[in-house]
């Protein structure tokens, strides 16, 4: 190796000149020494000491990936819940409804049914009244027993004797009889029937249900009736022309 081109080298002496290449070769080990790291042990590079960043970015992107695909599976399924849960909601309405309007039709049906069953027990007992009607026989105590029936059903008072017994001094127990000759007569009201009423009085205390007819020996006897009632309190205290 030649040595190094110092000024003032070719001066020096023999042992200066031994001194200066020594300190030459130990500065270039050292350099030497300064360029490889480490010893003879240290000079090995393994794969252990390589970095490991790389790996550690390829497992942090998996997790994310499945973490995303976790998320998507999840926000599927609460989608999927919540379209199920609504199907059942309206399907629960739907039944509901369905029950509510079964349930009107038929109180309708029941209100249909119950008016017609009314309708048909009153015709029936219509029916039953007019096949159970009581009948009269067509002379005076028939008179005056239909009479008696409808006066207690208008509340007028009255008895059959106090009737008959008032009939037979007025009319002799005659329906067409008539007076010509009383005062009533002369003032062109003349009393007529059995029970001797003239026409203002028939026509004022006539009683519903009878005949209009003054000389009909129902209506007769009722509208005389009635009239004692409100003068006299009843037929019974008449005793003589009233």
């Amino acid at each position: 190796m030649p040595l190094p081109s110092i000024p003032g080298y070719n001066r020096l002496t023999k042992t200066h000149k031994y001194s200066a290449a020594g300190i030459a070769a130990a500065g270039a080990a050292a350099i030497a020494i300064a360029v490889v790291p480490g010893g003879d042990a240290g000079a090995k590079t393994t794969a252990q000491d390589l970095p490991n960043k790389p790996v550690a970015l390829t497992s942090q992107k998996a997790d994310s990936q499945a973490h995303h695909e976790a998320l998507v599976k999840q926000s599927a399924l609460a989608a999927k819940q919540a379209k199920e849960e609504a199907a059942a909601k309206k399907k629960a309405a739907e039944e509901a409804a369905a029950k509510k309007a079964a349930e009107v039709k038929a109180a309708k049906e029941r209100a249909v049914q119950q008016a017609a069953n009314r309708s048909t027990a009153r015709i029936e007992t219509v029916a039953a009244a007019k096949d159970t009607k009581k009948t009269y026989p067509n002379n005076l105590d028939g008179w005056i027993r239909e009479s008696l029936d409808i006066m207690k059903q208008k509340g007028i008072p009255g008895s059959y004797n106090g009737i008959y017994r008032n009939i037979i001094r007025e009319s002799g127990g005659n329906p067409r009889a008539i007076n010509l000759w009383d005062i009533n007569a002369r003032n062109g009201v003349p009393s007529k029937g059995l029970l001797q009423v003239i026409a203002p009085t028939f026509k004022q205390y006539h009683v519903e249900g009878t005949s209009w007819d003054l000389y009909d020996p129902v209506a007769n006897i009722t509208a005389a009736c009635n009239y004692a009632a409100a003068r006299y309190g009843s037929m019974d205290n008449v005793n003589g022309p009233y």
